[in-house]
C-alpha cells in the first residue's frame, strides 16, 4: 500500500513535468518552467480529494508523507544545478525579478499564516510503530 502512495506522487511528478515543459514552450523558453511546483500542487489537490472521499488508505498516506518530506532536499539539489551565474550575468532585471519574487513571498507568509481559525491545530503525528503494524 505504501507503493500506491509513491505511485500517486510519481503520477503528480510526471504531470507537473509535462505542464512545466508545455509552459516553457508557450513562453518560448527551452526549459521546464515550474514543473516541480505544479507537481506539488497536484499532489496536494489529489491527496485531499482522495482523503475526503475515503480513498486514501493509511499506508498509502504514509508513502505520500514520506516522499513529501523528501521534497525540500530534492528541490535544493535541483536548484544547486541551476546556472546561477548565467542568471546574474543576465543583467539587473533578472536580479531585480528574483529579489522581488523573494520579497513578495516573504511578505505573504504572515498573511497566509492568518488563514483559518487559530483554534485548529495540526493533527497529531502518527505513531511510527502503529504505522509499521498497518503495513
Amino acid at each position: 500500500m505504501v507503493t500506491y502512495g509513491v505511485a500517486i506522487l510519481t503520477g503528480c511528478t510526471l504531470a507537473g513535468a509535462v505542464i512545466g515543459q508545455l509552459l516553457g514552450e508557450l513562453l518560448g523558453v527551452d526549459a521546464n518552467v515550474g514543473g516541480v511546483g505544479f507537481a506539488m500542487l497536484l499532489l496536494i489537490v489529489v491527496t485531499d480529494v482522495m482523503r475526503r472521499k475515503g480513498r486514501l488508505p493509511r499506508p498509502s498516506e504514509q508513502g505520500v508523507l514520506f516522499w513529501s518530506a523528501m521534497y525540500i532536499p530534492v528541490v535544493v539539489a535541483m536548484a544547486s544545478v541551476q546556472n546561477v551565474s548565467a542568471a546574474v550575468s543576465g543583467g539587473a532585471a533578472a536580479v531585480a525579478a528574483g529579489l522581488a519574487a523573494m520579497l513578495v513571498g516573504a511578505g505573504l507568509v504572515p498573511l497566509i499564516a492568518k488563514i483559518g481559525p487559530t483554534s485548529a491545530p495540526l493533527p497529531p503525528l502518527a505513531d511510527p510503530d502503529a504505522a509499521a503494524q498497518e503495513i
